[in-house]
């Protein structure tokens, strides 16, 4: 009377999935590296924007944090003063990994899912075009929100002097300097972010960003985002830091005329940039999708062309594919069609008859 059915007394329980703690090896690192260029194409426009924006913002926290850690920086020795500007400026990539934001300068990796064929030449540019933009609305806002805090007063003025020294030194390199910096710099840069391809926690990007980041920055490489905050706050200290100000650094603004718009456009930036993407595409981008994925979509083209072959020849209703074409010329059957030969035997049979 109380059966219970047998399938009913089976154990639904399904065995839990396996989760790996281990870091992606490079070939992983790849297959992620083209994967999530494709999803950053995807974006909206408006979405693209505002995630480049605050991104600009970040940066700018971190060069922030970079110029309050510079000031009053020769009482130290050179290298470890540059090394502390080094690690505070991490703040601002690991704000814009972990926060999933758009920043130009790691969107350079996005090349490895063009060279992949995952996406187009119009969408790679439109992505680079709308974030880099919307990083210098992020970047030079914050810069102007900074100097409205008069920050630039505090420690005696020292701090507003690290920061004039600073935009001062980035608008007087010349075009070669400024290029090769900016190579170097966002090789550095796209490491992090290629490692960063690698971590299963927050905790592992920190760590992967840590290193290269401090390094382009205590060497003194270019980074073209970071240069849309170091270079306008030296400007709006420049030309309206109040005098009290100038006096308290017994400098005056005429001792730092390289700081002017037409230098930040085509001094640095332009250099800077062409550097930047040199370095992020041509140095880490393209170079691993090389290694890594050029050889493996060659060889998935191959697999799945050989799976056709062999569908196709499975199935007699689907001809096999013909991949060449014999130059010899047809070989005429000899054969008489049944019907014909057996049509004329009647004709001449009944001729016969008739004689």
């Amino acid at each position: 009377m109380f059966t219970t059915s047998t399938h009913m007394l089976k154990d639904t329980k399904q065995p839990a999935k396996e989760i790996s703690f281990d870091a992606l090896v490079p070939a992983e690192m790849a297959v992620k590296a083209a994967e999530t260029g494709v999803k950053k194409t995807a974006l909206d426009t408006l979405r693209m924007f505002l995630l480049a924006v605050l991104a600009g913002a970040f940066i700018a926290m971190g060069a922030i944090f970079a110029t309050t850690v510079s000031a009053g920086g020769s009482v130290l020795p050179y290298g470890v003063s540059r090394l502390l500007a080094g690690v505070a400026f991490t703040l601002g990539l690991i704000l814009v990994v972990v926060s999933g934001s758009e920043l130009f300068t790691g969107n350079n990796l996005i090349v490895i899912a063009f060279a992949n064929r995952r996406i187009t030449l119009g969408a790679l540019l439109r992505n680079w075009g709308v974030v880099y933009l919307g990083n210098f609305v992020g970047a030079v806002l914050t810069a102007f929100l900074m100097f409205l805090t008069r920050q630039y007063t505090f420690g005696g003025g020292s701090v507003g002097l690290a920061a004039l020294n600073i935009g001062e030194a980035k608008t007087s390199l010349v075009f070669t300097q400024a290029l090769v910096l900016g190579i170097f710099c966002n090789a550095l840069v796209c490491m992090a972010v290629w490692m960063c391809f690698s971590a299963r926690s927050t905790i592992d990007k920190i760590l992967a960003i840590v290193p290269p980041i401090a390094a382009f920055v205590a060497a003194g490489f270019e980074h073209s985002i970071a240069n849309m905050y170091f270079i306008p706050v030296a400007m709006f200290i420049k030309q309206m830091g109040t005098p009290a100000f100038f006096e308290a650094i017994n400098k005056t603004p005429a001792e730092f005329p390289h700081l002017t718009w037409s230098n930040l456009l085509l001094v640095n930036l332009l250099p800077v940039t062409i550097g930047n993407i040199i370095g992020g595409v041509m140095m880490v981008g393209l170079m691993y999708w090389f290694i890594y994925l050029s050889k493996a979509k060659k060889a998935a083209a191959t697999t799945e062309t050989a799976q056709r072959i062999a569908a196709a020849t499975a199935r007699p209703d689907v001809p096999a594919p013909v991949f060449f074409v014999s130059r010899e010329p047809p070989v005429r059957s000899l054969e008489v069609p049944l019907q014909a030969t057996s049509g004329r035997s009647d004709e001449a049979t009944s001729s016969s008859r008739l004689h």
